[in-house]
């Protein structure tokens, strides 16, 4: 990819969904920093007073967390006994493109990683005509109700066990689906957040048949990868 190309993408597509309120918030109380270092903030309310505040985050300094407000609010925090600082736990993704066009673009890279060591993969991928669709609305937004399933399959603080048998969190997983109707699908996973995507068209409902007929289970932990769910899994 040309730097041009990179830095539009970059802009229009990762940036817009990595600022949402549902993914910074996420980032935030999973402390994921951007490349620059940075945690998103979260605005909250301090009692008494439901003085409006700005928390931060500093991963690696002591103290990691910071509350920021005005400092006339401040001094009537400092004079209270106790007080409780409220932030919400989480946000919806937005509706329209901001996500889909994200999660197309992260499933036509997921396709490239399947399709490099294969003998003419990359150009397939390239040429196929039948990802033109999703290829367009990557790259520039062209189907606006291009939907995304979406749901919560294991709590963002679930521990998982590593090769070396120590508990660890996941922050992303993917995988692509297939169904027996011969679609196909991009399955991410954002700490335990699951987004599905069609590769082929603007409908989900075919995912929606997959799931009815395997109770619900999602394709990262079923099929092919269900013992991988039991072997991974903390106790």
């Amino acid at each position: 990819m040309c730097d041009h190309c990179n830095n539009y993408f970059s802009r229009e597509v990762e940036k817009p969904f990595l600022e949402c309120d549902a993914i910074a918030l996420l980032r935030f109380y999973q402390v994921v920093p951007s490349k620059k270092g940075r945690v998103p903030p979260a605005r909250g309310i301090l009692s008494p007073g439901h003085t409006p505040v700005t928390v931060y985050r500093h991963p690696g300094f002591d103290p990691d967390l910071i509350v920021d407000m005005a400092p006339e609010a401040a001094q009537g925090v400092l004079k209270a006994n106790r007080g409780m600082l409220i932030l919400p736990t989480e946000g919806d993704l937005p509706s329209g493109s901001r996500v889909s066009r994200f999660l197309a673009k992260v499933a036509l890279e997921a396709m490239a990683a399947k399709l490099v060591s294969e003998a003419a993969g990359l150009e397939y991928l390239a040429d196929e005509m039948q990802l033109d669709a999703i290829r367009n609305h990557a790259r520039r937004g062209e189907t606006q109700a291009w939907p995304v399933h979406v749901r919560q399959i294991y709590p963002p603080e679930e521990k998982w066990v590593n090769e070396s048998g120590s508990p660890v969190q996941i922050v992303n997983e993917f995988d692509i689906l297939l169904t027996d109707n011969g679609e196909w699908y991009f399955v991410l996973a954002l700490f335990g957040r699951e987004l599905v995507i069609n590769y082929g068209g603007p409908e989900i409902e075919g995912y929606q048949q997959w799931l009815c007929e395997h109770d619900n289970a999602s394709p990262l932990y079923s099929g092919k990868n269900a013992y991988d769910w039991r072997l991974r899994r903390s106790q």
